[in-house]
């Protein structure tokens, strides 16, 4: 059964309510930002979780990552309505007909990823329950990737007058990146491990950075001893047919979204997603196994972590 399909209600409680999210399959960034009428129609689901009593609530659109939704993701949830916050978690793989993309990223873009945050962010922003100035959206890997580049495509589209006022990126790839991330008034946090074997640390240090430089409100908090996924109820394991080129070069993008080829320095909007991450292969930096998961109380570091800046953020 799809997520999504079945029932959910929560420890506290709390059921969750279906929802269907009309979204886009853009190639890439360049077609995302600057050639929009090409883009394909896609739809994905969702499941709504409101805390108990009256809105309009503050909302977090909780984004899984390669190996799609699990229980954690759900876990979020329960967190968040506890805190009166609510939370919609979506599936981005379901409606494409993925199961998993972690062996194979370039089976829909990134670009993608990220349209489908501000498409579930559209949604919200029309419901007479929710708070259409505390919409924020949590990450995770590849789902953290697309919190932090929707919060930068957001200054570059016209997005209706829907905004983002928080992003938390989990352990996000930051191997692709806006090059001016100019995320405006959206407050950002990224997390990692430094044991992380999927993304690179320092790459997500130096985004944050950026975010910085930029003008923008961004924090950065590296997990000493944590591997990928350590907010997961699951003992490290190794993903044997994971693929992955951490320490590859950062493919930036201008902000008509074309790509900059990192060897050349020269920006092509016809420089696809999958080239540049056959270049990064290529070039010597992919393999193929990897380790995710938790250990010792690293999951409770990072639920309490994202909780103080889910409070901080939205609830006033």
């Amino acid at each position: 059964m799809a997520f999504g399909d079945e029932e959910i209600v929560l420890d506290n409680g709390v059921a969750g309510e279906r929802v269907a999210v009309p979204t886009a399959n853009p190639t890439g960034f360049y077609q995302a930002i600057t050639e929009p009428e090409r883009m394909e129609a896609a739809a994905i689901r969702g499941c709504m979780f409101a805390p108990p009593g009256e809105g309009p609530w503050p909302v977090v659109i909780v984004v899984p990552g390669s190996l799609g939704v699990a229980p954690s993701h759900v876990f979020k949830a329960e967190l968040l309505t506890d805190a009166g916050i609510a939370a919609c978690v979506i599936d981005p793989f379901g409606g494409r007909g993925v199961t998993s993309t972690v062996a194979n990223q370039a089976q829909y873009s990134f670009a993608a990823s990220a349209w489908d945050v501000l498409a579930a962010a559209t949604l919200l922003h029309g419901r007479n329950d929710i708070d259409p100035t505390r919409i924020g959206a949590q990450g995770h890997s590849r789902g953290g990737s697309a919190v932090l580049s929707a919060a930068c495509m957001a200054q570059l589209i016209d997005t209706g007058g829907v905004t983002l006022h928080a992003v938390y990126a989990a352990y996000p790839w930051c191997g692709q990146q806006f090059e001016r991330p100019d995320v405006g008034e959206t407050v950002v946090r990224a997390v990692i491990g430094d044991r992380d074997e999927w993304c690179l640390p320092q790459q997500v240090q130096a985004h944050m950075q950026a975010v910085r430089l930029a003008g923008c409100e961004a924090s950065f908090r590296l997990f000493p001893g944590a591997h990928h996924s350590f907010d997961r109820d699951t003992p490290i394991e190794l993903i044997k047919d994971g693929v992955v080129a951490p320490g590859a070069p950062t493919i930036y993008f201008r902000s008509d979204g074309a790509a900059i080829h990192p060897a050349t320095g020269v920006a092509d909007p016809d420089l696809g997603e999958r080239e540049a991450m056959i270049y990064g292969l290529k070039a010597g930096y992919g393999r193929r196994g990897v380790r995710i998961g938790t250990a010792e109380d690293f999951a409770q570091q990072f639920h309490d972590d994202m909780m103080a800046f889910w409070r901080r953020v939205m609830c006033r």
